[in-house]
């Protein structure tokens, strides 16, 4: 017979194709709390460190957060100029999924249940670049790095682990012009992933998918 807990967790970005999937996934076992920044139960500003931290704290106690938000700009490196973050192309992936989802993990770490986990949302760009996707690839590449290193710091036996997926199924209507020749995966397979960090008991994994 099963002795596993019932946890509570916060999934962030509910409202998004690999949002959707993690909650379809988790909600039968565990109590989740949606979160976004349109809709949700809790709603925050993943470029707002304020908005994180009172989104957090509105949640009430958590044994886990799960991010499938953050955006980043796709366009040519012949056509992004040298600039202050705040001007240039580059700034929307750092200020929003990267810096996002490092203040989002600075935030769990102090509010987050003892043994709690943080899963972050990466992607293939870290590994695999497009044409375009240059924003996208530092990003990833960053998140990846920045999750093993708080592995190795976070207090109270907390876990980071990151999932990093390539195009989804679901998505190449859109994306299909970005991602000639990549195999696409359903999205309830990186919700897997997703279970894995959570409910498993690594820290400082990058999940491929």
């Amino acid at each position: 017979m099963s002795n596993e807990k019932r946890l509570r967790i916060l999934v962030v970005g509910a409202s998004g194709v690999l949002g959707r999937a993690i909650v379809s996934e988790l909600e039968a076992r565990h109590e989740v709390i949606t979160a976004g920044s349109k809709s949700g139960k809790i709603l925050f500003d993943m470029t707002d460190p304020a908005s994180i931290v009172a989104g957090l704290t509105a949640a009430g106690p958590l044994d886990a957060v799960a991010c499938a938000a953050g955006h980043v700009n796709f366009s040519p490196l012949e056509a992004i100029a040298p600039a202050a973050i705040a001007e240039s192309v580059y700034g929307r992936g750092l200020a929003d999924k990267l810096m996002g989802q490092v203040n989002l993990t600075l935030a769990a770490r102090d509010r987050l249940t003892d043994g709690g986990s943080i899963t972050l949302i990466g992607g293939i760009l870290a590994d695999q670049p497009i044409v375009q996707g240059s924003s996208a690839s530092m990003v990833n590449g960053a998140l990846e790095a920045f999750a093993r290193a708080a592995a190795i710091e976070l207090p109270r036996g907390l876990r980071i682990n990151l999932v990093s997926p390539t195009v989804f199924s679901e998505s190449m209507g859109g994306y299909g012009p970005f991602f000639r020749g990549f195999e696409p995966v359903p999205v309830a397979k990186a919700a897997l992933a997703f279970s894995r960090s959570i409910e498993g008991r690594q820290t400082g994994q990058i999940y491929k998918v």
